[in-house]
């Protein structure tokens, strides 16, 4: 209830930038629309999987806002209005691009080492999400804004129908009224609480019980901060004793686009002595945070540039102080996003 109090109250305050954007004037609709620019992108990536097309579907979507800026009524705060042109302009892109993967969700994992691991090219792949400057709660609903950029949260979304994921986050992350979404995807309130339950049924199979928020607040940020040191120390040095002690039994290690992937200590022992640990060039690392999670970017060294160039982007998922999964998002186009160089000297 007080979100919505806020809303009218912004709305109130945005009232002479409201006239004068429907007159025309650009400047005051980038006014109205910039303190929620954040939150907007995070809800299109949560929507989409990627950071890229996050980018493109609010490009969009605040374009088609300008464009129907005249048809808002003001029956709903500005905040509502502009979500359901987002989410409409999302659920656009849902059908015509499908949902994105990680490589856990093409096929088993490898037991050993695979040689010539070639990119998988034609596979939409799940990206990694930049959260610096994403709030910690959110309005209303169950998740908070950190917890709903989890890489096990939006995996798990991809598995869901356009209609069914945005009934999710519109209803658990954003906290709407199951007659407000309904008036948003123009459908009905039953239709929206079947999406619903069919939605959190697919979403508890599949998320862990724990969210990292919770496993990082018990942790602690010293903790924390330590073992992404470590983890960097250990990939830097070439030393596999240390990075072996850094992981549960169950570790995962996936690395989109490349298709193979590793589960168990034997198996991700056994990649990690064979590919990045020896036969990679030295490797430079700067700690960073993705998805809510912590996070490094791993620079490879290139002899013929004379510099360590961006490589991946490395998601952690801790458990009990260790590292049960660690997500290598392999290719310099994340980099940008995260405001990262593209080579270190």
């Amino acid at each position: 209830m007080s979100e919505v109090f806020s809303a009218r109250s912004a709305d109130r305050a945005a009232e002479p930038d409201l006239a004068r954007a429907r007159e025309g004037d650009g400047d005051a609709f980038t006014r109205l629309v910039e303190p929620l620019r954040r939150e907007l992108h995070a809800h299109c990536y949560r929507m989409l999987g990627s950071t890229h097309d996050a980018d493109d579907a609010l490009q969009d979507a605040l374009l088609r806002a300008w464009r129907g800026l005249a048809r808002f009524e003001g029956r709903s705060s500005l905040r509502s209005w502009l979500y359901t042109v987002a989410t409409r302009t999302c659920l656009d892109t849902v059908e015509s691009r499908g949902r994105r993967a990680l490589p856990v969700d093409l096929g088993p994992s490898s037991e050993r080492t695979v040689v010539g691991n070639a990119p998988l090219v034609d596979v939409a792949w799940l990206g990694p999400y930049p959260d610096a400057g994403l709030g910690d709660g959110g309005p209303d609903g169950r998740y908070a804004q950190r917890e709903a950029v989890e890489l096990a949260f939006v995996a798990a979304l991809q598995h869901l129908p356009g209609n069914q994921r945005a009934a999710l986050l519109l209803f658990e992350v954003l906290g709407f009224s199951a007659a407000e979404i309904a008036a948003m995807m123009n459908t009905s309130t039953t239709s929206v609480n079947s999406a619903l339950a069919r939605a959190r049924r697919i979403v508890a199979e599949k998320v862990p019980s724990r969210t990292q928020q919770q496993t990082l607040r018990r942790i602690g940020d010293a903790r924390t901060r330590q073992v992404v040191a470590d983890f960097s120390a250990a990939m830097e040095r070439g030393d596999a004793d240390a990075l072996v002690a850094l992981l549960t039994e169950d570790v995962t290690w996936s690395m989109p686009p490349l298709p193979h992937w590793y589960h168990g200590i034997e198996a991700v022992t056994d990649f990690a002595v064979r590919v990045p640990l020896t036969s990679c060039p030295p490797w430079r690392h700067v700690a960073t945070s993705a998805n809510g999670q912590p996070a490094v970017a791993a620079y490879l060294w290139n002899e013929e540039a004379g510099a360590f160039l961006a490589w991946s982007i490395d998601v952690l998922t801790l458990r009990d102080e260790l590292i049960s999964e660690i997500t290598a998002f392999v290719g310099p186009e994340h980099f940008p996003a995260f405001d990262l160089p593209p080579s270190l000297p």
